[in-house]
């Protein structure tokens, strides 16, 4: 009887965790949520302005769903897109980037990359990331340069390791941003300096959100942060949460939007929207865009 027992609740173990890594991979991880956040960042008398924000599509070529719901994206009539990175998986991942970012490109925008812009993705342990000191593999290199010529085409800043003020929304909003801290492409001090008190708002840029550049950002006066890379965390634990970041931020800071210790700013970290291709699976972590309603103080 007692070994009947035993079988038995392995067998239901095994089940169960069939059945959740089938809904993992095949139905959380397609299904794209729009989250809202409300910012107070601007001025006391402060028209409302919208941001959009969208990171780690990992897109590959067939991804065609996924394609068309950012795409769908231009409907939310954001007044700028920011795009932190991790675009692309695959060497021919570029039209279908395209082809999801094509509608919002008559928009003001601006971006930095990723790791995973660069080098392709290659066959990773899953349970690696766990492990705060490991060694990072990157594949074939990417066609990056095709990706960002035309985002930069288009009129959208490139602020990977750079700064620059734009219009938008009727407001003069200044910009720095840095390449991916991940793997050690970040160069703040190339661009650091205080914000110009004359602009309406500034916003930090960076595709990992690791504490150092976030902590520089912050300290030069940018209010509003943003970042991807954690996934949320991709695989979370009800009651716990993320598991890990993937980097230096605590894992209570996965994904949403948090105030950044010691200052005035606010970060907000995107869970993406899509997963490294040999880990196709979401678990409580929806993939997601944000829509960044920015209100006055």
């Amino acid at each position: 009887m007692r070994k009947r027992t035993v079988f038995r609740l392995a067998a239901g173990a095994v089940v169960a965790g069939g059945a959740t890594l089938a809904y993992a991979s095949l139905i959380e991880r397609n299904m794209f949520t729009l989250r809202r956040y409300d910012v107070p960042v601007l001025a006391a008398d402060a028209e409302p302005l919208r941001i959009l924000h969208l990171s780690d599509m990992h897109m590959m070529p067939d991804q065609r769903r996924k394609q068309n719901w950012v795409a769908a994206l231009a409907g939310t009539d954001p007044d700028l897109v920011v795009v932190t990175g991790d675009n692309l998986a695959h060497p021919e991942a570029v039209p279908g980037a395209l082809r999801a970012l094509q509608p919002l490109l008559d928009l003001p925008g601006a971006f930095v990359f990723g790791s995973n812009d660069y080098r392709g993705p290659v066959w990773k342990n899953p349970f690696g990331y766990l492990l705060p000191e490991r060694e990072y593999v990157q594949g074939v290199e990417l066609p990056v340069e095709d990706l960002r010529e035309v985002l930069v085409g288009a009129g959208w800043a490139d602020l990977n390791n750079a700064r620059t003020t734009i219009k938008a929304g009727g407001r003069t909003i200044e910009l720095v941003g840095v390449d991916d801290p991940h793997v050690d492409r970040d160069d703040y001090g190339a661009v650091a300096g205080p914000v110009d008190t004359a602009v309406d708002l500034a916003i930090g840029v960076t595709h990992s959100p690791e504490p150092r550049v976030l902590d520089d950002m912050a300290a030069d006066g940018f209010t509003l942060l943003l970042a991807g890379h954690t996934h949320g965390g991709q695989v979370r634990v009800p009651f716990v949460g993320a598991l890990t970041t993937n980097c230096g931020l605590p894992r209570s800071m996965a994904r949403g939007l948090h105030r950044w210790p010691g200052s005035d700013a606010w970060l907000h970290v995107s869970a993406g929207l899509g997963t490294h291709p040999t880990a196709p699976v979401r678990f409580a972590c929806r993939p997601e865009a944000s829509l960044l309603t920015l209100i006055p103080r």
